[in-house]
Order: structure tokens, then C-alpha cells, then sequence
């Protein structure tokens, strides 16, 4: 059997899945994981301690092409398939959740409408400044009142003849307060769902950030309020309306966030891992004792499984046949792993656990936030319960 990798930024790979991949996937895997040890890794703890959002590391995604991997290369995009794009949210989540959630949303909330629903004269005009990092996007669909019934939002727009009057407010907007666009989700007066494009600098709409986090401390994260802002026609999305628009796109973050989570548990096995192998304790690495060896063992188990499900997951969003539910049970399985990962993961380590010399308790706080966003551990819970018994809970 092919022996598993031990290097710090090697992944478990118990089943053997790079043999299901192609050296184009390893390749990209390899440059990712390069570029998170240089760009991400160094000074990850001092962003997340200081509560700083890197601006310049949004250049540098974009020329690392982590901004819409799957989009064409016409459009500025990788053209990528969608295990190319799980591998590259996977290596960026092991540097950082916050950091993922960046490249996700640019790649997943923003240019993907785009992309999926905009007009050509909207993917000429944004997707290649999206895509080289020129640009800075975010999705606006959650609100105050809001959340896990995004049905009820109550932003509006008028039709005033030749513009659209845009007025409501949304929040915890990752990106918002140093985005160049916004892709918001609104009511027409017939009460219908669109999406218009909102430009930074379009005379009352603003971003406020959101202070005071305990998560994703290295992600900016804020609002989006619209006092009568004028939105061109053209900025309008013309090819879908309705909820399953969005919902659309959260089919495609939430993907992305199966594939990431299993990174940041990749991350704190490596460093369980390591000091298990190094802390001695009544004159033994800790790595002998029973309990120790339990915790690795059943943190590679759930590793392993969840890399079979992303895999195959993969292969179904490339073929067009994967459902929601089907993404739902990969984004909730992929973060709960995750979080009882790191939490174990922090208890091999004891007291040092604590500390920013290691990497779970910044794990552990940040998928909180992951746990909750793009559809909550709940409701994906009801998504799957609906498809099972064919029955809504959730209304």
C-alpha cells in the first residue's frame, strides 16, 4: 500500500484518491498549496489576531488564478473542471477559512451570476477584472430579518423609466466593505427575485464592516445599504429570476465549502499528528498512549470519508446530474468533520491547544462561521430530510 505522506503540507491519503486523479489536478494542488505556504501560512495568526483583512492578497489570488477556476478562459477564468476547483478551496482552507471564503465568494456568489445569468455586454465588462484580482466582489442575499428565508427579503427595486431605484440593506456580506461590485438580490414590485449588479460609488450605497468578530478575523466582513441607490438597466441580470437563482449559486459555494472544510481538518490532523510524535510525557511520545492513537485514527477515518464524498460529488457537478440535497449533505458532513476534528485536534495538543503557535483553536473559531453560513447545519439537515421523506419541514 502507498505509504501516506507525513510532510506538513501533505495530504492524507489513505484510500489512495491521487490515483483517481489526473496530473493536471496534482499539479494545481501542488501550486495552491505553494502559494498558501508563502503567501497565507507566514503571517495567518498575526492577520487573525489583529483582526486584518491582506487587500493585497486579492491581486495575488487572481494571479494564482483561485477567481473562478470553472468560469472560461474567454472571460478571464481557468476553465477548469470541478475537482481542480474543490482541490484549490481545499488547499486555500487549510491556510484559512477566511481566506477561502474570499476566493469562494469572488469565484462562487459573484462570478458565477455572472457568468450563468448575466449578459455578454456584463461578462465582457466584469468578469476579467473579477478574475485578475482588478476587482473585488460580493453577493448580497442574507438581511437582517432574514437569513435562512431568504424568500421573505424585503429589498426593493422600482422601475423609474430609465433606471432602477434600489432601496433595503443586507449583512454579513463577506467582502462588502472593500468590494468594487455587489451582486444583490432584490424584489421587483410584482414581488420577483432578480439580481442587479451595484457599483462601488453609486451615490447611496454604502458598506459598513462588521466589527467585533471571534471568526473568520482575517475575512472582512460587512453590510450592504441601498438609500435610493440608481441602478443602470443594463446592470440588471437578464437570464434568471426567482429564488433558485441565488439558491443557484449557493449550490456552487456550498461545494466549494465541502471541499474546504476537509482542508482546515486536514490541517489540525497534521499538526495532532506531528506533536503526538514529539510531545513526551512519563518518558514517551503521547503518540503511544491508547487514547491518542484513538483520536488520529478515527480523525483519518473521517478525513477519508469525507474525501470519497467530495470526489464522487466532484464528478457529479462536472456532469451537471448533482442536486442540491446531494451538495447539502457534502457541505454539512465536510464541516462537522471538520469541527470535531480541530476540536480534538486541540485537545492532543493540551494547554499549547490554546495558543496561535498552532492552528485549532483559529480553525475551530472559524468554522463556527462556516457551520452557519451558506445555508445553516440545520437547515441542510432539512434539505436532506425533505429529499428523503419528500415532505417540507422548514415552512
Amino acid at each position: 500500500m502507498k505509504q501516506m505522506a507525513t510532510d506538513l503540507f501533505e495530504s492524507p491519503d489513505f484510500y489512495c484518491l491521487d490515483d483517481l486523479l489526473t496530473e493536471e489536478h496534482k499539479l494545481i494542488r501542488s501550486s495552491i498549496r505553494d502559494f498558501v505556504k508563502k503567501e497565507i501560512s507566514p503571517s495567518i495568526e498575526d492577520w487573525c489576531q489583529n483582526a486584518h483583512f491582506p487587500q493585497e492578497i486579492v491581486k495575488k489570488f487572481g494571479d494564482v488564478g483561485a477567481f473562478g477556476p470553472t468560469i472560461p478562459m474567454e472571460y478571464g477564468g481557468g476553465g477548469l473542471d470541478y475537482i481542480s476547483y474543490g482541490l484549490i478551496m481545499q488547499e486555500i482552507e487549510r491556510g484559512d477559512s477566511g481566506m477561502r471564503s474570499t476566493a469562494s465568494v469572488q469565484g462562487s456568489l459573484v462570478m458565477y451570476p455572472i457568468y450563468k445569468f448575466g449578459s455578454e455586454d456584463q461578462k465582457k465588462k466584469f468578469l476579467p477584472k473579477l478574475a485578475s484580482g482588478e476587482f473585488l466582489g460580493c453577493f448580497g442575499l442574507t438581511e437582517p430579518d432574514h437569513g435562512s428565508n431568504p424568500s421573505g427579503m424585503v429589498t426593493n427595486f422600482k422601475d423609474m423609466g430609465d433606471h432602477y431605484l434600489l432601496n433595503g440593506a443586507k449583512m454579513w456580506i463577506s467582502n462588502s466593505p472593500h468590494a468594487d461590485i455587489a451582486v444583490v438580490w432584490a424584489k421587483n414590485e410584482a414581488g420577483r427575485i432578480h439580481g442587479l449588479i451595484v457599483e462601488r460609488g453609486m451615490e447611496g450605497f454604502t458598506t459598513p464592516e462588521t466589527h467585533g468578530k471571534w471568526s473568520l478575523r482575517a475575512s472582512c466582513t460587512g453590510e450592504l445599504v441601498f438609500d435610493n441607490v440608481k441602478v443602470p438597466k443594463e446592470n440588471l441580470l437578464p437570464g434568471k429570476s426567482g429564488l433558485g437563482a441565488p439558491m443557484n449559486c449557493l449550490d456552487s459555494a456550498r461545494y466549494g465549502i465541502a471541499w474546504g472544510a476537509i482542508g482546515a481538518a486536514m490541517d489540525c490532523y497534521d499538526s495532532a499528528k506531528r506533536y503526538a510524535q514529539e510531545r513526551i510525557q512519563f518518558d514517551k511520545p503521547i503518540g503511544s498512549f491508547q487514547l491518542i492513537q484513538k483520536k488520529l485514527a478515527e480523525m483519518l477515518t473521517e478525513i477519508t470519508k469525507a474525501q470519497l464524498i467530495n470526489w464522487r460529488l466532484g464528478n457529479m457537478m462536472q456532469a451537471g446530474t448533482a442536486t442540491t440535497a446531494q451538495i447539502s449533505l457534502a457541505k454539512r458532513n465536510g464541516v462537522e468533520t471538520a469541527l470535531n476534528i480541530a476540536r480534538e485536534a486541540r485537545q492532543i495538543h493540551g494547554g499549547m491547544g490554546i495558543t496561535g503557535e498552532y492552528p485549532m483553536m483559529r480553525h475551530m473559531a472559524n468554522l463556527e462561521s462556516v457551520v452557519t453560513y451558506e445555508g445553516t447545519h440545520d437547515i441542510h439537515l432539512l434539505i436532506l430530510g425533505k429529499e428523503i421523506t419528500g415532505i417540507q419541514a422548514f415552512v
